[in-house]
């Protein structure tokens, strides 16, 4: 089982004022989540974190790094300890607004200009759909709550703001330590790439700023300028080298990927992550097969994928020879068959070799599992609509920098009322989870990890916890010294402890979670 999770950078707009600051709006987004939760008062613990440590050996000197690396407190935590003490510090305190540890292990937090939701560590495909979804059903409440306090917001799922903005959904895998960094970004490298047309999300307008008229397969690769690097608002790379495992490092790594799109949709979700972690398990095999597939300019091959919607264009490999990217996944899927571990595994693959037959047939019949396609069918459709009759006669179909089709652009990622969200409702896409699974995952942490542990401690014991992090709980036992006790957790396969499990046992003040 590998452990996998995923982050959502949300688009946050206030309706009617352009002019609405987006960090004070994604600030009382999460703490309109704070009071949906119960005023729950359970801090993130930065203890441990680390932003600057590079995969490739190295670490970053602080006054070379860039705004988006520099997320870490001054204040470490020791991993290596299954209990530790801390003296409470003032620096060390964090301010209420900008974070909540959620009951379902989840995080929502203020990532500079928005608000993010990290989804708690899961073991497969399907779960990583259902706390995705579950927290967009999370962040909606909040807006719910933010709305009857007053306030008004609009979310959005997607990664580009039409103004030259980028943000990320980012997909962390568990890998092992023992895979050299080269081979892992080598071969790792022409299935980012090439999967977009798999699990791309679609967008109006070509270039950073969409000053090109035109629509294509990805949101994010117009902002990719690199292959490997530590940045991820900078200068973004195909591959991520942040080393921050937030488990035991002797023995991991955490990959985190940033050149996927956002999906509404739950196929391409689900095919991110379940197609990704088997290619990952063929590196880590040391599957020599991955070689044939290495590309001779990735960078560029990342926009020339996204451009073409005929799936045509042969993208050139390090040999010589070329391939187009449908071609590149289905190299990939044979490879991959060899490492399905369990029936969910299968479900994966059968999936992807599904929509990799519908793509190499005809691309818009994959309408019911692509992102991209779906997006490309209904807005061809709304061109059609809006198309006039010229003085000649014939017909004249608006062009793709026509300001309606921008607008829905926009209004396909409106979390709740947007239009992917009307063609899930009218049964028009294909779904891998089900409205019951979602609920019950916004309130109750995945069971196969120690995100299991972090929900329960802090819905249960919201009287002990005074912070938490991927890998700790802090708990507050000794008000009278002032003492804080830190409870490692460094294997994210681990669902029980026995100090958590105990005080878990133990009867604690009752949950309260309140609905705006």
């Amino acid at each position: 089982m590998r452990v996998v999770g995923i982050e959502t950078e949300y688009g946050v707009t206030e309706p009617g004022n352009p002019a609405a600051n987006p960090i004070l709006l994604s600030s009382h987004l999460v703490q309109a989540c704070r009071v949906w939760l119960g005023n729950s008062s359970t801090r993130w613990d930065y203890g441990g974190e680390d932003p600057l440590m590079d995969l490739r050996g190295m670490r970053r000197q602080r006054r070379y790094a860039t705004a988006d690396l520099l997320t870490d407190s001054p204040e470490y935590s020791d991993l290596n300890r299954g209990v530790t003490l801390r003296r409470r510090r003032g620096s060390w305190e964090d301010p209420a607004h900008l974070n909540a540890v959620l009951a379902n292990g989840a995080r929502f937090y203020v990532d500079h200009a928005h608000p993010e939701y990290s989804g708690p560590e899961v073991t497969s495909a399907h779960d990583a759909v259902v706390w995705d979804v579950a927290g967009d059903r999370i962040v909606l409440a909040a807006a719910a709550q933010m709305r009857a306090q007053g306030d008004d917001v609009a979310l959005y799922k997607n990664n580009v703001d039409g103004k030259g903005a980028s943000y990320g959904t980012h997909e962390n895998y568990l890998v092992t330590r023992g895979v050299a960094f080269d081979d892992l970004a080598r071969r790792l490298i022409p299935h980012l790439v090439s999967r977009q047309v798999v699990v791309g999300a679609g967008r109006v307008g070509i270039g950073t700023h969409g000053e090109t008229p035109g629509f294509q397969i990805s949101q994010r690769a117009d902002y990719i300028e690199t292959e490997v690097g530590l940045e991820t608002t900078l200068r973004r790379p195909i591959v991520n080298t942040r080393d921050e495992p937030h488990a035991d490092r002797r023995k991991w790594r955490r990959l985190h990927i940033i050149t996927g799109d956002a999906n509404s949709m739950e196929i391409p979700t689900y095919l991110k992550v379940g197609a990704t972690s088997l290619v990952l398990s063929a590196v880590e095999a040391d599957d020599d097969r991955l070689d044939v597939l290495a590309l001779a300019d990735p960078v560029a091959e990342v926009g020339a994928v996204s451009r073409d919607l005929t799936l045509r264009h042969r993208l050139r490999l390090a040999s010589g020879e070329h391939a187009t990217a449908v071609d590149i996944q289905r190299a990939l899927l044979t490879i991959a068959r060899d490492y399905a571990s369990d029936a969910e595994d299968t479900r994966v693959l059968e999936r992807w070799e599904r929509v990799i037959d519908e793509l190499g047939r005809e691309p818009l019949a994959a309408h019911r599992d692509v992102e991209w396609v779906a997006k490309l069918r209904l807005f061809g459709r709304m061109r059609e609509r809006y198309a006039t009759v010229g003085t000649d006669g014939r017909s004249q179909v608006p062009t793709w920098d026509d300001d309606r089709l921008r607008a829905a652009d926009l209004q396909w990622s409106e979390l709740g009322s947007g239009l992917a969200a009307r063609l899930s409702a009218a049964g028009a896409v294909e779904r891998v989870v089900s409205d019951a699974q979602i609920e019950h995952a916004m309130t109750t942490p995945p069971s196969t990890t120690r995100a299991w542990l972090r929900g329960r401690m802090v819905s249960g014991r919201r009287d002990i916890v005074d912070a938490a992090s991927w890998s700790t709980i802090v708990l507050d036992r000794d008000a009278e010294h002032g003492h804080l006790e830190v409870v490692a957790l460094p294997d994210p396969h681990v669902n029980s402890h026995p100090l958590v499990d105990a005080l878990l046992a133990q009867t604690g003040p009752a949950r309260t979670h309140t609905r705006g």
